[in-house]
């Protein structure tokens, strides 16, 4: 998803919707994007996409690129139409709800915008792909296929297809928000062995345009593999750990290679090693580092 720049509206009018629609079929022509949902609003845009290829970040650059570059023509307008960099929460795809879950979240905006009135159908919003999934022509580039079958049914069918406007009809009363807080929120949308296996992954490929979340989730990871080994290495349990004295030598030991080798910060050190107070911690690792230099000034 992406807003516009200082929050304001990144569409005008419906042709500039218009506009857009037309912009995303062409990216996906160049990069083979499936999208499985997707949603226009008044100052931003959700797309739910796949990428057989490993292209989000080249398709998103032209993609806002070129749409800002027709939108800027057309109102004859300067400057920046996006806010920054897009966000793009990675969604687990297989089979466990979450491609669903996602699809929900964006088909559902427009009630949590109040865009519809509680009479009017769901549908009766245009500018989402889900008037789309109730029909049987649409753009080659939607799919409809997987989240149709994560909600059960079988096919796209007309009886499909009315099945799951019922489906979606009956979810908007859950449209508020709160069980899409992980969604919103996080770097990554799935189980915790999904959330590994990309941890896993990432570890040594992060560049600066990685969200913080991630690149600490990634950093506590390796952290926790370097207490792990202490622990083997020690034959001590995690509890057994935070029996001994805050100032026991395997403590002091770890917390330094944790300072040396990682990026956690000493209350995140303090509470994992069961020290306690992270400025007790720095006054202990300060004395043991002046020990450190005054003995290597000796040799």
């Amino acid at each position: 998803m992406n807003r516009g720049d200082r929050r304001k509206l990144i569409y005008l009018d419906d042709n500039d919707r218009l506009c857009f629609l037309e912009t995303l079929g062409q990216a996906c022509e160049k990069t083979g994007w499936q999208v499985h949902a997707f949603c226009l609003m008044r100052n931003h845009f959700h797309l739910l996409v796949e990428t057989p290829e490993p292209n989000l970040s080249a398709g998103m650059k032209w993609l806002l690129q070129t749409y800002s570059s027709r939108f800027n023509r057309r109102h004859e307008f300067f400057g920046h139409v996006f806010g920054g960099r897009y966000k793009a929460p990675l969604i687990d795809g297989r089979g466990a709800g979450y491609l669903r879950t996602a699809s929900d979240y964006v088909h559902l905006n427009p009630i949590r915008a109040r865009l519809i009135k509680d009479k009017q159908p769901l549908s009766s919003y245009r500018w989402s792909s889900y008037p789309l999934y109730l029909k049987r022509s649409r753009p080659s580039w939607l799919r409809v296929d997987r989240v149709l079958g994560e909600c059960g049914i079988s096919g796209d069918t007309a009886a499909g297809r009315r099945q799951f406007e019922r489906v979606m009809e009956a979810r908007r009363f859950e449209a508020d928000g709160r069980r899409y807080k992980d969604l919103r929120r996080g770097w990554m949308f799935g189980s915790e062995a999904f959330r590994k296996e990309l941890l896993e992954q990432a570890g040594k490929r992060l560049g600066p345009n990685h969200y913080g979340k991630e690149r600490r989730e990634i950093a506590e990871a390796g952290a926790r593999q370097i207490i792990a080994r202490t622990l083997r290495k020690e034959r001590l349990s995690s509890e057994g750990l935070r029996l001994l004295s805050a100032n026991h030598r395997i403590k002091v030991a770890l917390a330094l290679r944790l300072r040396r080798e990682t990026t956690m910060d000493l209350k995140w050190i303090a509470r994992e090693l069961g020290i306690g107070s992270w400025k007790y911690l720095s006054n202990l690792l300060n004395r043991e580092m002046h020990t450190l230099n005054r003995a290597q000034l000796a040799l």
